[in-house]
């Protein structure tokens, strides 16, 4: 693994639409520190020890903020009002048709055009190991019916990092809240041979542009049953329609859990280095994504001390409700009436084995 590269805070301060950034640091009692950007409210970088105590880098990202900027939009980000896509970027409320951004192809992505991880959030620390950041979106900004006002917390607690979220709005709306960290417990190289374990029994499957058909299928007999064991590189490549569509591995798993329960989601393992991440949500889903569409090209995907982000060097596993579920009534609901308030948790537990 690389040796980690120190960061600068200077090199993350600056402002963008008249808000101002910054680097901040969470520690803890762990061996585990987390670096953060109110820039998408996104983790920059983790450390975690190996098996030998030795700290490592173990999520993608870049050295300053111009290069967060103008790389991949969604690293490390926290992604609102809406994660995941929506077909056509229509949906359908109370009878209501409401038109979104189309800026994923012919589909609305990731809140649109200015969501949240092209934004800056208002931070408020709480302590060396916690920091607030939150972001107000306007009734009708990309198309979505009514204000949220939303907030992340990110809270360290010895070797887990807990994302803490909410959302209030003043008028029937639909939300869905991720956390899109690329992991690489190994630092560099691919995550082919990370061993990765699910909670999931069943996947949504998609069309050839990601969009969910509405099916919830079973994992059994498929390249998508990590009920047990499995390298991600094992069956990545396998001859199966699903994959292909993906280029591998970029679908919703159905979390095994009752509606709402905080549980298990994944364990991923790198060998070598002995590290371990345990996901844990409180969400129905979560995006499992191997990184196909990483280039090692710069500077878009090249980052800290220059090291590549090669085509499938970093797993994404974001716990989240199911993509275009407003289209789906079989799905989980993602709609948010006023008096409500929509809240969430995601953690990440670092070991080793």
């Amino acid at each position: 693994m690389p040796h980690p590269v120190a960061l600068d805070p200077a090199a993350f301060r600056t402002e963008v639409d008249g808000k101002p950034t910054d680097l901040h640091t969470l520690t803890g009692d762990g061996g585990v520190s987390v670096d953060l950007t109110d820039y998408g409210a996104r983790i920059v970088r983790i450390l975690a020890p190996d098996r030998d105590g030795v700290p490592g880098d173990v999520v993608l990202g870049y050295d300053n903020i111009r290069s967060v900027m103008d790389g991949q939009a969604s690293m490390g980000a926290f992604i609102g009002r809406f994660a995941n896509r929506i077909a056509d970027g229509r949906f359908t409320l109370d009878g209501v048709e409401h038109q979104l951004a189309r800026n994923g192809g012919a589909h609305h992505i990731h809140g649109g055009v200015k969501g949240s991880r092209f934004r800056v959030f208002d931070s408020e620390r709480l302590g060396p190991g916690a920091v607030r950041m939150s972001l107000t979106y306007a009734d009708g900004e990309e198309g979505y019916p009514g204000e949220l006002r939303s907030a992340v917390t990110y809270r360290l607690d010895g070797d887990t990092l807990r994302m803490e979220y909410e959302a209030v709005t003043d008028r029937r709306t639909i939300v869905n809240f991720t956390g899109h960290a690329y992991f690489n417990l190994a630092g560099a190289g691919t995550i082919l041979d990370h061993v990765l374990t699910m909670n999931a029994r069943a996947f949504t499957p998609t069309d050839a542009t990601a969009i969910p058909t509405g099916e919830i299928r079973p994992v059994a007999g498929t390249p998508f049953d990590f009920t047990t064991p499995h390298r991600i590189g094992e069956r990545i490549d396998a001859d199966d329609e699903q994959i292909r569509f993906g280029s591998g591995y970029d679908h919703n798993m159905v979390i095994d859990k009752p509606p709402g329960a905080f549980g298990p989601v994944a364990t991923v393992e790198e060998p070598v280095s002995g590290r371990l991440l345990e996901v844990s949500s409180s969400e129905p889903g979560a995006q499992l994504h191997s990184g196909n569409f990483l280039t090692g090209v710069a500077p878009r995907d090249v980052g800290r001390g220059g090291v590549p982000f090669v085509r499938r060097g970093g797993l994404c596993i974001e716990p989240q409700r199911f993509p275009d579920a407003p289209n789906h009534p079989n799905f989980p609901s993602t709609v948010l009436d006023p008096g409500e308030t929509f809240r969430g948790v995601i953690a990440y537990r670092f070991g080793v084995r």
